[in-house]
């Protein structure tokens, strides 16, 4: 090597250079009088990246700047060639992928299960200590997730009642039991949708909040300045949230049951020609333990949605792309655990002939 192999003489050093004829013994560079990134990739694709990283330990000539730079352009340049040269598909790939995603979901489960003892037991430690409730944390996280959520609630439930309604008076009717929809209507959102639909939309609207709002103010070392003044995050950030959902989530389940079966009443009035007056007269027929039921799992879908948003945010490594990720996870997790333990629910349910 001999003269600048920098990027200012690319063009001339490119047309001059030759790769040898051979693999050389030695790499001597006593005449090299300036070396840049550019010039030692051309290098690198002169000689081959692992031949050079084979000479320049011997190599004469060089400094140490420039033998530790030649050294990482070329082990960069090696790695990058055996990434492409890897095979992209391997019979076995599918079964560690699996692996993989099994091993992860095993951690997701285990660290939501410690984060709700953690929870419960600051919770139990905050009962002996009433000064220390956040009061005004818990009201202000019951109007954001609770009441700006009412109209949303409202909306979705009555739509989704429409549709319910006509999409089982289109099957009735040809068995000549149209007065069936009113029944169909209130079952399904007394049991299921009602609170299904409720805890779905939080899981997108409020789970999404609590990992985004916590995932910043990791990211701003917000919460390493509470832990500094002796305050605990659990208390102050997680238990707030999680007894506000606890609070709001079965009082939006009611208003989503109500708002629903509103809908199928207006589908019934307006096309199945049942009055309002014989409307709720099937529905107060209905025992009351189907509504019961249904509000029964509001708690449990209000913790888990609130401990879901909330051990994602604190999961947040500290970059804007680490709180957008872990907010999608939050989203997906939530409905997904949501969607799992409501099943499980009903087959219970089922069994045991409630």
């Amino acid at each position: 090597m001999h003269g600048d192999w920098t990027l200012a003489g690319y063009d001339t050093l490119l047309a001059s250079a030759r790769s040898p004829d051979g693999a050389p013994a030695s790499l001597d560079a006593s005449a090299l009088t300036a070396l840049d990134t550019a010039g030692a990739a051309l290098l690198v694709k002169l000689l081959g990246a692992e031949q050079l990283c084979a000479l320049i330990p011997s190599a004469t000539g060089l400094s140490e700047e420039r033998r530790a730079l030649l050294l990482a352009v070329a082990r960069v340049m090696r790695d990058r060639q055996r990434g492409q040269d890897k095979p992209r598909w391997h019979p076995g790939d599918g079964l560690a992928r699996l692996g993989q995603a099994t091993h992860s979901a095993c951690q997701q489960v285990s660290q939501l299960l410690g984060f709700m003892g953690l929870a419960l037991q600051s919770f139990a430690i905050l009962l002996l200590r009433p000064r220390g409730w956040r009061i005004t944390a818990l009201v202000a996280q019951m109007h954001q997730a609770g009441l700006n959520a009412v109209p949303i609630v409202v909306l979705l439930n009555f739509l989704i009642g429409a549709v319910v309604a006509f999409l089982g008076a289109t099957v009735l009717e040809s068995f000549g039991a149209t007065i069936y929809t009113v029944d169909l209507v209130a079952y399904a959102f007394m049991r299921e949708l009602g609170v299904l639909l409720v805890a779905i939309l939080l899981a997108g609207r409020t789970a999404s909040a609590f990992t985004a709002q916590i995932g910043s103010m990791k990211v701003n070392e917000e919460l390493d300045a509470l832990r500094v003044q002796g305050l605990s995050p659990m208390e102050l950030l997680v238990l707030p949230r999680m007894m506000a959902l606890i609070i709001m989530l079965p009082l939006l389940t009611f208003i989503g049951v109500m708002a629903g079966m509103l809908g199928g009443a207006a589908v019934a009035v307006l096309s199945l020609d049942i009055s309002p007056n014989r409307f709720l007269g099937i529905v107060q027929e209905i025992p009351l333990r189907h509504l019961l039921l249904g509000l029964s799992k509001a708690p449990v879908f209000a913790i888990l949605i609130a401990l879901i948003g909330c051990l994602e945010g604190f999961k947040v490594k500290g970059s804007a792309q680490s709180v957008g990720e872990h907010t999608t996870s939050s989203v997906v997790q939530s409905i997904f655990v949501v969607i799992l333990v409501d099943a499980v629910a009903a087959l219970f349910f089922m069994e045991m002939g409630w």
